[in-house]
């Protein structure tokens, strides 16, 4: 039963984020978001530790002290930025490095899916950048696309999808530059 509800949670975000993706032109990667999560390793544990209000990745942390299934996941997703992480040569550490905006705009549509998603009836246009503003993946991210990403939410959150997709196809996918370029 856990196996069946688990891939109708993830089949249900992707149809979210592949709607959203088309809206803004990026059909590629609407079409081939997260099919990793379809693959053994993480469907397995997805479903194992599926609970339903929020990511089983979280539950199977909490059990193993670490996620199997999101070390696959964001090693295979360039929507995320854990991703985009890569040895800096002179100071011979790991840190990120920026994101093209074509994954930091599927990056959103993966936020606003995953909130729809784990939040339903309780879902409003600030949930993803409510979620992000509490989280402390800013700190790991690129500051770039840090900056970026709460732009763009924060743009969802107040003037709404129509206008925030707008803004993605017309200016952040043709490369203009943010306010503050």
């Amino acid at each position: 039963m856990k196996a069946w509800q688990h891939f109708k949670t993830i089949t249900r975000h992707r149809l979210i984020v592949m709607a959203g993706c088309f809206r803004v032109g990026l059909y590629w990667q609407g079409l081939t978001h997260d099919l990793s999560k379809y693959s053994p390793t993480e469907f397995l544990q997805g479903a194992k530790y599926y609970q339903g209000v929020r990511s089983p990745n979280a539950a199977e942390r909490e059990v193993k002290g670490y996620s199997e299934a999101w070390m696959h996941h964001k090693g295979r997703n360039r929507h995320h930025y854990e991703y985009w992480t890569d040895m800096n040569m002179e100071r011979r550490v790991y840190e990120s490095v920026p994101m093209p905006r074509k994954y930091l705009v599927e990056q959103v549509m993966d936020r606003r899916a995953a909130c729809i998603v784990y939040q339903g009836k309780n879902y409003t246009p600030a949930s993803p950048l409510n979620y992000f503003l509490k989280s402390r993946e800013r700190m790991l991210m690129h500051p770039k696309n840090m900056q970026e990403l709460e732009y763009i939410l924060t743009m969802l959150k107040d003037k709404g999808e129509k206008e925030t997709f707008r803004y993605l196809k017309r200016d952040v996918l043709r490369g203009k530059p943010f306010p503050w370029e």
